[in-house]
């Protein structure tokens, strides 16, 4: 077989999974662990913010061929397996129909990412003012 198919496959594969991840996610036969292992998952595959930068060479990309697969590849083994096969169906059956977008979706990973870094940005302006307020006595 071609590479490229064979990647092209797996790259469909996990989009797959992660959008059965997200279903999963919202059914209530799945367990609090795996819902909250599925969330952090499928938040980081559909945040524009990575934590290697793609514009990295070589490492920019790790995350995605190797931090997320295995984020996936947890997820999928605490999800129920009832759960993940009713998931994965309906996950097929979306993509069927074109590719499924939620925009609310978007809108709430990026603004948890502006949160975080409004967060972190008031922290370190503290911690840089105490540190100047120290270096003056």
């Amino acid at each position: 077989m071609n590479l490229l198919f064979c990647l092209r496959q797996l790259a469909t594969r996990l989009k797959a999974d992660t959008l059965a991840l997200y279903l999963a996610a919202r059914d209530p036969r799945t367990p609090w662990l795996a819902k909250a292992v599925v969330a952090i998952v499928v938040a980081y595959a559909l945040s524009p913010i990575d934590l290697i930068p793609d514009f990295i060479p070589v490492l920019g990309y790790l995350d995605d061929i190797i931090l997320l697969p295995l984020g996936i590849a947890l997820a999928i083994r605490l999800v129920p397996e009832a759960v993940m096969s009713d998931c994965r169906a309906r996950a097929l059956d979306a993509f069927k129909n074109g590719r499924p977008v939620n925009r609310w979706a978007g809108v709430a990973v990026v603004a948890i990412w502006m949160a975080a870094i409004v967060v972190l940005g008031v922290v370190g302006y503290r911690m840089w003012l105490e540190a100047g307020q120290g270096a003056r006595h």
